[in-house]
């Protein structure tokens, strides 16, 4: 792929985990009782949901405003990756484990099924995967250049 496309690619990519982590933390936010409940009726989170609702905010706006700026994408699709890949442990672990699936998530996603909802974090991950992956091959191949 021709770097101009690699670019275009990422800056796309980038837009999407922008629109996906603000939009959901807005939504969290806007219903942060429920959803501090709802992470607390999870058998794997439990006594830790109000600190786990925090850091799962933060994280999301944090790695939101990274990926605005070009200069920060790959420390913001690093954290994507790595919200995705919690995610998606989270999901699997609930859907193995859990005699109830307690949904914490909001907007549309709400809608989505477990399953439904596992297999679209299997796909943001490789998508955030994808983006790290080119966005570090650029920075890889600048710094051969120079």
């Amino acid at each position: 792929m021709n770097s101009s496309r690699s670019s275009a690619v990422v800056s796309i990519i980038a837009a999407i985990f922008i629109f996906l982590f603000v939009y959901t933390a807005v939504s969290k936010l806007m219903n942060m009782p429920s959803f501090k409940n709802t992470l607390h009726a999870s058998s794997l989170i439990g006594s830790r949901a109000g600190m786990m609702a925090w850091v799962v905010l933060a994280a999301e706006w944090v790695s939101a405003l990274l990926l605005i700026y070009p200069h920060f994408r790959i420390a913001g699709f690093s954290l994507a990756l790595l919200l995705m890949l919690s995610f998606t442990v989270y999901i699997a672990a609930m859907l193995l484990t859990a005699s109830r699936l307690p949904c914490s998530c909001g907007g549309i996603l709400k809608s989505l099924s477990w399953k439904q909802h596992f297999f679209l974090n299997i796909f943001l991950t490789a998508l955030a995967y994808w983006a790290f992956t080119l966005e570090f091959r650029k920075i890889r191949s600048n710094a051969m250049i120079k």
